[in-house]
């Protein structure tokens, strides 16, 4: 199938608050809204979508790409429950360089990204280091707390 394509989906109650946290901590940005579209409650008119799924839309946005096209796209739906328990899948943003470079350089990589998260509105979780072993992470949670980790 060489035309299947991935999407990533979160279950969410604020998208557009997701929308923006993800966006710095990928790179992505929202995609541009088709022709004939002033804002995303538009296109999903566009779409077919009944009203009052779309009601309160506006201008919010749910969804991000990759500018370089490579990633898959990240849908954030809107549900009404909350989250409950830990994730079963989470995203690992490695962003060290990986074990040929030295782990002091790794650890400084990471927690410069970590910092930054935080800023945007991540809670650190766990520090995942212990003496001896070549490795450096840190498990953060987005604004609605779905886990993932900087490596």
């Amino acid at each position: 199938m060489t035309d299947m394509q991935l999407q990533i989906t979160f279950d969410c109650a604020d998208p557009d608050r997701l929308v923006r946290f993800w966006a710095v901590a990928l790179g992505y940005e929202p995609p541009p809204l088709p022709p004939g579209c002033a804002n995303r409650a538009d296109w999903y008119r566009q779409l077919g979508v009944p009203e009052e799924e779309i009601e309160g839309i506006g201008d919010d946005e749910d969804r991000l790409v990759d500018p370089a096209g490579v990633g898959p796209s990240i849908w954030f739906q809107q549900v009404p429950e909350p989250k409950t328990v830990k994730n079963r899948l989470h995203l690992d943003l490695k962003i060290s360089g990986g074990r040929d470079v030295p782990l002091e350089t790794r650890r400084e990589r990471v927690l410069a990204k970590v910092d930054e998260l935080i800023a945007a509105g991540a809670t650190q979780t766990t520090v995942l280091y212990s003496e001896g072993i070549d490795h450096f992470g840190v498990v953060l949670a987005d604004p609605e707390g779905n886990e993932f980790c900087v490596a």
